[in-house]
């Protein structure tokens, strides 16, 4: 029998080489060939074809009903209203975050509405996944548990079953006979991937995908699993945080601006459904560098807490450390600060963090970091039921931003008194505001007037 050859392919663009190389002349990404071997049978006996025809797209039917919840109500917001019938959705995340016990609650609760679920599970004993089903209560007849590894007897046991719903848990722990390389190498977690989304696409069958993340965050194995399913979400969190955030990072049946906030309780993950109040539960009164900002994240509003610290530095190079924003964004803020306002900040350190550990890439949350910096570097704490917003240019200028009317109604909901913002937000706010408006409405145009305004 002849050797099977060796390739080289790259992690982060698929690039295949007769010859491991450093740097890969598709992605001119660094350290990302791994070596496999040549899947010269990897295909054979499987039908990966759609099994239609071409047609114009004036004659294709449409599936009434193609969505169905999951029964949780934040899930279903990042899906982007509910389950596709027939998509394929990647869920990765930390170790321990949490991506089995939401999935085995969504489940749960599906087999509650009579569809018929298939969970393979590849790391976890039938008794494991008995005692975590018996904790988030979720023990129906409905919900099939397999503890396997075979693709191929995978595939058998979903033909007899019959599911409405495919959970594989994880796609690292699963392989194929066809391929002649270890579980969870790259060229069985595409070869298994590929089978997978075939098989459940043929039937329309949702299947649902767990992926391990490498260190640096991103889904381990080849980055064309990204490209091969239909919906990409991550279940992000802290350690020292209760609550777990899931955002969509791709979508092709919804919105990846959404997001689905979390909270880790003993019976299992709980919604938060006021998550601006969750928030702002425990930030300190009266504390200097503390800033509330309303941050649009998809179709909701969320306030959030920015803390920053600003002390005289003990070397000679200033430092800049940030947490949850972006540490370019900061430093151009400051920059600003410092021209702008008058605000000397190169002998300074400046630590500025986002509080509860959501991460925030909004522009109308410039604001919020310019009020946080002066707030501390003069120590004065900003006034009492103050929230501000809006986006910051490189002039000083503040720059008017979206859904006006929503960040004020979020705010005044939460018991806000006071709300700065751009001021040409204000001018077309004004002829849209009612007369029952509690919240007093500050307009500002420039970096110096923010700071005036502060306290």
């Amino acid at each position: 029998m002849a050797k099977p050859k060796s390739l080289y392919k790259c992690r982060s663009c698929g690039h295949t080489s007769a010859q491991w190389l450093g740097r890969c002349p598709g992605c001119a990404e660094w350290d990302t060939f791994s070596e496999e071997n040549s899947p010269q049978g990897a295909t054979k006996g499987f039908d990966y074809s759609s099994g239609t025809e071409p047609m114009p797209i004036s004659e294709l039917s449409t599936v009434e009903g193609v969505r169905f919840s999951t029964g949780i109500g934040e899930l279903d917001r990042v899906l982007g209203g509910g389950i596709v019938r027939g998509s394929a959705v990647l869920v990765g995340g930390d170790p321990g975050i949490g991506k089995s016990t939401l999935l085995l609650q969504a489940m749960g609760s599906l087999a509650d509405q009579s569809h018929r679920v298939l969970y393979v599970s590849g790391e976890e004993s039938p008794q494991q996944i008995r005692l975590r089903g018996a904790r988030l209560g979720v023990l129906s007849d409905s919900l099939i548990v397999y503890s396997e590894t075979s693709l191929e007897k995978v595939f058998k046991a979903a033909e007899s079953v019959n599911p409405g719903v495919i959970v594989i848990d994880s796609i690292q722990t699963v392989h194929s006979s066809e391929v002649e390389s270890s579980p969870g190498s790259m060229a069985q977690v595409r070869e298994v991937s590929a089978k997978l989304i075939s098989f459940t696409k043929k039937r329309n069958i949702p299947l649902f995908i767990v992926g391990h993340v490498t260190k640096d965050g991103s889904i381990a194995g080849p980055k064309t699993l990204e490209h091969m399913v239909d919906t990409v979400l991550y279940f992000e969190g802290e350690s020292g945080h209760a609550f777990r955030i899931l955002r969509a990072v791709k979508n092709r049946f919804g919105s990846i601006m959404e997001i689905g906030i979390f909270e880790m309780r003993e019976e299992g993950l709980a919604q938060v459904e006021n998550p601006s109040e969750f928030f702002l539960a425990e930030r300190p009164e009266g504390a200097s560098g503390s800033a509330v900002v309303a941050s649009l994240e998809g179709t909701r509003t969320i306030l959030v807490e920015i803390q920053s610290l600003v002390c005289k530095t003990a070397y000679g190079i200033a430092r800049r450390t940030v947490v949850g924003l972006d540490l370019n964004k900061v430093m151009l803020l400051a920059a600003v600060l410092e021209k702008k306002a008058g605000i000397v900040l190169t002998d300074h350190d400046i630590f500025v963090k986002v509080a509860g550990g959501i991460r925030l890439d909004e522009p109308a949350v410039d604001l919020g970091v310019i009020g946080a910096i002066s707030s501390n570097y003069y120590d004065r704490a900003i006034a009492e039921g103050t929230i501000l917003f809006g986006e910051v240019g490189l002039a000083g200028e503040v720059r008017a931003v979206s859904r006006i009317e929503q960040r004020v109604s979020e705010a005044e909901k939460l018991g806000f008194k006071r709300c700065i913002l751009p001021k040409d937000n204000l001018k077309a706010f004004k002829g849209k505001a009612g007369k029952g408006l509690k919240v007093e409405l500050v307009g500002v145009a420039t970096v110096a007037e923010v700071i005036e305004k502060l306290t």
